[in-house]
């Protein structure tokens, strides 16, 4: 039903993550529909890179707290937490991306890979970022 192994259920079990109803020995698990639920929100949770102790933390925080004030607040700082990371992330790639775009046009101005592109740097729209054009300005000074 969720694609996880009856090993997964029985780790959730431990974590106290999940309670299987009273099971006679030898029979199957029986999961309630509240289970179920339970089950989702832990894969939904870890989707959006929880671990399973901070999605243990958040089913402590609720059963304390029945009002679910607690567990909600909690999870909007988890999920804010998760948001400043993605965007600095973002940042650095957005970078990345910026800095990939810049060498390949330096390298498509030059048919010399150990050339300076020369008269274009002028132009280039990555001129005020060049190293060697400011090695080449210091060397003139």
């Amino acid at each position: 039903m969720f694609g996880i192994t009856s090993r997964t259920v029985r780790y959730y079990e431990e974590l106290g993550l999940i309670e299987p109803e009273n099971r006679e020995e030898g029979e199957h698990r029986r999961y309630s529909n509240r289970d179920v639920i339970r089950l989702k929100r832990v894969q939904q949770l870890k989707d959006y890179g929880l671990t399973l102790a901070e999605i243990s933390e958040l089913f402590d925080l609720a059963r304390k707290d029945r009002s679910g004030d607690s567990a909600r607040k909690g999870l909007a700082g988890k999920y804010r937490e998760r948001l400043d990371e993605a965007l600095r992330r973002k940042e650095a790639l957005d970078k990345y991306i910026e800095d990939l775009s810049w060498h390949i046009d330096q390298l498509e101005r030059t048919p010399d890979f150990f050339e300076c592109p020369g008269a274009s740097c002028t132009s280039c729209r990555w001129a005020d970022r060049c190293d060697v054009r400011s090695l080449l300005d210091r060397e003139r000074a």
